[in-house]
């Protein structure tokens, strides 16, 4: 009986550890960080990348993109230079944060101007200098009701010679 409790007691600390970020001002603050990195891709400012830490990665739709930040930043030039990136808007965002708000991680809901409805979650650390982006991971948002269409399409596309 004992252990028991012990162990629903730790549970309980970890589920209020995990949702120590439903403190409103970290909330908005990491909403305003996010959806101004979303923006600065839509209008194409390098600061984007500058929100990404260093040892950042990203993922994105491709089972071949996984870049880090500055492979992100090099096959993004493209894009970048021609001055038409990417739009994305969150419809919706939980946020999450350690218990000491160090360590902050989000799941979002995207409209997205190229890709349809999407979806991804991210980690965001907290430095003495504000926030930056540890791990960001898009994906295309299939309905279940299509999901066997779209995975024969992929295995059709896949089994095609390189």
């Amino acid at each position: 009986m004992k252990r028991f409790l012990t162990a629903c007691l730790l549970c309980l600390g970890l589920i209020g550890a995990a949702h120590a970020a439903t403190d409103a001002k970290l909330t908005k603050q990491v909403n305003a960080f996010v959806d101004g990195w979303h923006d600065d891709a839509a209008n194409t400012r390098m600061a984007y990348f500058d929100k990404i830490a260093k040892d950042g990665v990203y993922i994105g739709t491709d089972r071949t993109e996984l870049w880090t930040r500055d492979e992100f930043k090099a096959w993004s030039k493209k894009y970048f230079d021609a001055k038409s990136a990417w739009t994305f808007k969150a419809t919706r965002r939980n946020v999450y944060a350690s218990k000491d708000k160090s360590l902050i991680w989000f799941d979002e809901l995207l409209d997205t101007k190229n890709m349809g409805p999407a979806m991804a979650s991210g980690v965001i650390r907290k430095t003495r200098t504000g926030f930056e982006i540890v791990h960001y991971q898009l994906s295309v948002a299939v309905p279940n009701e299509v999901s066997e269409q779209v995975t024969g399409i992929i295995g059709k596309h896949e089994a095609k010679p390189k």
